[in-house]
């Protein structure tokens, strides 16, 4: 083969014309390579590596600003897609929430409602139709559903149809917005029902109504749904007097309408209230509607008082238009003078003796007024005779004249129950005067039982006959007797008979007690009454439910109180100091003798009833000696204690000189705009103090009580609102705005503070 064809061929290398200190130091290029410059020719192997790590800071110098620009490159990359991502879901979010009303936002997928005040504060948070399963798309409801009054109309196809309405309002007025929904179900297994969270909002709620398991405010406890009408507390139902109204700390409030059948929960499961709309055979079986609808009010102000001022106003109707003097007389002597209840256990208990010889015993003790002699269902035979019975009452006549002359009122209880047993039960039923079964002969009576009663027809207060046939009973007792006033005993919505039918429908078993208060408010003098779901006329207060004598119901009178004043009754009468007096066979919670005798000074009898525990009696009277009308059944006298006894001389002082003017002052208040005589530190302090307090009290916005209510303490905590209060204790100065801790109160003491002018200090 020829020589030169063994010549490996070579491309042409252009050289290159850049200097040698920048080519690669690992290069193999052929031109470079030669035995003359390899590792072992010319240079060292240790002069080589020196050249080498000579050349690698070099390296290290060049890679870290690759390493921050691509860095750099990467984080503005995630960061064009975390705010690419960020606005695509804000923008869906705005795109699926409608703002309605400029503070209302609803988000229709999701039936997520959210109203901001006009600082654009979130104040309620609700979510609606809970019901629906799934994210259910809504539609524009169709012309002929929709309203000409402004309102929203929204529809889930076959489900609900929804309206949304803003209220008219007189910004000069007040600075209250309400806004109207409405739910319309369109089938009979859809039932509305809305509930409002306070896990985002971070509010507290009140009002509505107590129960064993919800007190002050209503979040901290708990009850499932439950319709919404009177009943016993201590049975897991709600109590003997609600509103449906609800106000809430951050200024929103809720108002139902009376015709919706109301169901309502509080933190079942979930920390939210819950309304529902729906139909039973009892509560709420008279439909008022085809298919159950809710509607309510949600209201808002600036602050919490303010909100709750504009509602419960009585400007437009003033609760004093009407009043004639002797309405004023009796509300001011209700205030100022006690009432003496003589509620013995057993009826041969009751007689002309017993009521003589308590009265005696109060103008013996020296110090306390006579007031009202409150005489219960014992003056007859049996409930509904409405005759005195004459058996055990033969100088009633004489009794009753020598009260008035000692300056006594005599007040008698009435019930519209008529017993089995009375004599009048035969003439009820022959005149049709009694509340008929449901779907039945409507001549024969629906029976009930109430308290000591096993069985007992219901007066028809809807029946026009039945209204002139007691008028005429009770007018010929007060002609006989001369009697100054009635109690009306109403009992709750489950003492109704289970199939209740008026002659004239009733939307649910309450409504029944507001037609029998207002036919007779006007025509008889009443005291009061012992439940309600609308405010009676005054001078009618209304009752606490009894309490027994525990300790653990001492602490339940303050928030009961306090819900009852905001739930827009501002004249409330409490139990009997100490507790109420149980009687077998009720039916309706009363308490029992159980932690009565807890020591040798408890095995004290009156009139055969162990006697409430002293201390506890001690506490119990503190407490009410700043109430709106004090109660006794049993006298500080009988326990045979100089301590109990002067500490009684000197909480009567107190009350006459100090706190019966301020109740009277603040009665104006109450009748002119609604406000309760009794209120708790949030409403007297203009929002700016806890709303947890359910152990303290003010009366008007001028003293602040802090009674002790468990048993051996002689300490507690103390919040004074905001401002200068004097000590009721010591006379000394206090600083507002701030918790006392371990506030020293004697057994013999209670605390309350007195505001006073702020330039006092100085």
């Amino acid at each position: 083969m020829d020589p030169i064809l063994r010549v490996p061929l070579r491309s042409t290398r252009r050289k290159s014309k850049a200097p040698r200190r920048f080519r690669s130091e690992f290069s193999m290029d052929d031109e470079d390579y030669s035995p003359s410059n390899s590792v072992t020719s010319v240079n060292s192997l240790a002069s080589l590596l020196k050249e080498k790590l000579q050349s690698i800071p070099q390296k290290i110098r060049k890679k870290p600003t690759d390493y921050k620009l691509r860095a750099f490159v990467a984080l503005m990359f995630l960061a064009v897609a975390f705010f690419v991502g960020f606005a695509y879901v804000l923008y869906h979010r705005q795109a699926l929430t409608k703002a309605y009303f400029e503070n209302v936002r609803f988000n229709e997928p999701k039936r997520l409602i959210r109203v901001f005040n006009n600082d654009d504060v979130e104040i309620l948070k609700a979510s609606l139709a809970v019901g629906i399963q799934g994210k259910q798309k809504s539609f524009p409801c169709l012309p002929e559903h929709r309203r000409s009054d402004g309102s929203e109309c929204l529809e889930w196809l076959h489900n609900l149809r929804f309206y949304l309405k803003c209220l008219p309002h007189d910004p000069g007025v007040d600075n209250t917005t309400c806004y109207s929904v409405h739910w319309k179900a369109l089938k009979p297994d859809v039932t509305p029902n809305d509930c409002f969270d306070w896990s985002d909002t971070k509010v507290h709620w009140f009002g509505a109504g107590q129960s064993v398991n919800l007190s002050w405010p209503l979040d901290t406890g708990s009850i499932d749904y439950t319709p919404f009408i009177t009943g016993d507390m201590q049975k897991s139902q709600w109590g003997n007097v609600l509103t449906r109204y609800l106000i809430n700390s951050k200024g929103a409030a809720i108002i139902i309408d009376e015709e919706t059948p109301l169901h309502i929960s509080v933190n079942n499961g979930k920390k939210e209230i819950c309304l529902k709309a729906k139909y039973d055979d009892f509560a709420f079986a008279n439909k008022v509607t085809e298919f159950p609808e809710m509607k309510y009010n949600i209201c808002t102000s600036r602050d919490m008082k303010s909100l709750h001022t504009s509602i419960h106003s009585h400007r437009r109707a003033p609760l004093w238009d009407g009043l004639k003097p002797a309405d004023m007389q009796t509300l001011d002597s209700l205030i100022s003078e006690p009432v003496w209840q003589i509620a013995p256990r057993f009826k041969h208990e009751l007689q002309d003796e017993t009521i003589s010889k308590y009265t005696e015993d109060v103008i013996n003790l020296g110090f306390l007024k006579q007031g009202h002699v409150l005489i219960n269902e014992f003056w007859q035979n049996e409930i509904g005779d409405l005759t005195v019975d004459t058996s055990r009452f033969a100088t009633l006549n004489t009794t009753v004249d020598k009260l008035h002359r000692r300056g006594f009122k005599v007040a008698f209880t009435i019930q519209p129950f008529i017993s089995t047993e009375s004599k009048n039960f035969a003439e009820t039923v022959q005149k049709r005067l009694l509340i008929s079964e449901r779907n039945s002969d409507r001549r024969i009576p629906a029976l009930t039982r109430f308290k000591t009663l096993a069985s007992a027809g219901v007066l028809d207060i809807t029946n026009n006959r039945s209204v002139p046939w007691i008028l005429d009973k009770l007018q010929s007792v007060i002609d006989k007797y001369h009697i100054d006033s009635f109690y009306f005993d109403l009992g709750t919505a489950y003492d109704m008979p289970h199939y209740y039918q008026c002659e004239k429908r009733l939307i649910n078993p309450d409504q029944y007690k507001t037609i029998f208060t207002s036919t007779f408010e006007k025509i008889l003098n009443i005291i009061g009454v012992s439940s309600a779901i609308n405010l009676p006329r005054p001078p009618t207060f209304v009752s606490l439910p009894p309490f027994e004598s525990s300790w653990e119901a001492l602490e339940l009178v303050i928030p009961t109180m306090l819900t009852y004043g905001i739930n827009g009754f501002p004249f409330t009468m409490p139990g009997a100091v100490g507790g109420d007096i149980y009687w077998p066979g009720s039916e309706q919670f009363l308490p029992s003798a159980k932690g009565a005798v807890e020591s040798n000074t408890n095995t004290t009898q009156d009139n055969g009833i162990a006697l409430p525990e002293r201390e506890l009696y001690m506490r119990w009277l503190q407490m009410a000696t700043f109430l709106p009308v004090m109660k006794f059944t049993h006298l500080p006298s009988k326990y045979n204690d100089e301590r109990v006894l002067e500490m009684a001389k000197n909480l009567t002082l107190l009350r006459q000189k100090l706190v019966t003017p301020l109740l009277l002052k603040y009665k104006r208040e109450a009748l002119e705009e609604g406000l309760p005589l009794v209120r708790p530190l949030w409403l007297a302090a203009d929002g700016d103090a806890p709303q947890l307090v359910r152990d303290e009290f003010a009366v008007g916005d001028e003293i602040v009580v802090a009674p002790v209510l468990r048993r051996g303490h002689t300490a507690r905590e103390v919040y004074l609102p905001p401002g200068l209060w004097q000590d009721g204790i010591d006379g000394s100065l206090r600083k507002g705005n701030r918790w006392m801790h371990d506030y020293k109160v004697p057994t013999d003491r209670v605390a309350y503070f007195l505001r006073k002018p702020d330039d006092l200090r100085f």
